[in-house]
């Protein structure tokens, strides 16, 4: 075999080793993977008062005829300057204060020029992930994305590793797995209802009762999540009449 078969060959054997060590994207169970229990909380964003439990996290979040809108301001890089510290890009995010471990989210969504939007689990007393992050499942208009965020993206020591050129592999052997993408095709203008069970280690989405997104990882199984944060990037996304419920897995 000449040098250059020989390269040849080296190179699609690294290639398919490679390809070997990329996890596979999971499949998505066909039936719920949660059954509901008692009704936790609803809020259909009717009237003038609203449930306490809601609060601002990252602006910018209005109450408007029976949705909940987010709109994106905080969308530009502003330096530290004048003792003020700087600012990054961030979605606008809507906390609700509303301890579950296994649950059902169900909340209906309508892209109005926005790009994206999620129902995200946090702990904000768990200090292993930036601010308490856990997991979400993420709607865009070209599919759906579920994210172990404790033990992935948000995790503080691969946060920390990212600083180091020389990790760059190591980050990539323990973010694998920790997230999902199956794509899809959803319309800007149209109203979805976005429904998201978490059981165990496990998050499964659907939208209008069609399975879209699922995924099986450790962080998900967080015993304590404290707070349902509703997440929009860009310009607007709206959610209405939302419902959770304590769930079980389903035997």
């Amino acid at each position: 075999m000449n040098l250059r078969a020989l390269l040849a060959l080296t190179c699609l054997v690294t290639v398919a080793a490679s390809a070997a060590d990329q996890p596979k994207t999971p499949l998505i169970p066909a039936s719920p993977i949660a059954k509901k229990l008692e009704l936790l909380f609803s809020d259909d964003f009717k009237g003038d008062t609203h449930d306490k439990r809601w609060h601002r996290v990252v602006d910018t979040f209005t109450f408007e005829k029976g949705a909940l809108k987010g709109t994106q301001t905080r969308d530009k890089e502003i330096p530290a300057a004048n003792g003020k510290p700087a600012i990054t890009p961030h979605a606008a995010v809507f906390g609700l204060e509303l301890p579950t471990k296994d649950s059902i989210v169900e909340v209906k969504i309508r892209f109005a020029g926005n790009t994206r939007m999620d129902v995200e689990f946090d702990d904000r007393k768990y200090t292993g992930s930036h601010y308490g992050h856990l997991c979400r499942a993420i709607v865009a208009l070209n599919g759906v994305t579920i994210m172990d965020e404790r033990e992935g993206s948000q995790n503080e020591v691969i946060k920390a590793m990212r600083n180091d050129p020389t990790k760059k592999a190591e980050v990539a052997r323990m973010m694998a797995g920790k997230s999902a993408t199956f794509p899809g095709t959803y319309v800007a203008g149209k109203t979805y209802t976005f429904t998201v069970e978490t059981v165990g280690d496990e998050m499964r989405a659907s939208i209008d009762g069609k399975p879209v997104g699922y995924l099986k990882s450790p962080g998900i199984g967080h015993p304590t999540k404290s707070k349902i944060e509703l997440g929009v990037s860009g310009k607007d996304g709206y959610f209405e009449d939302i419902k959770v419920w304590n769930a079980a897995p389903v035997k």
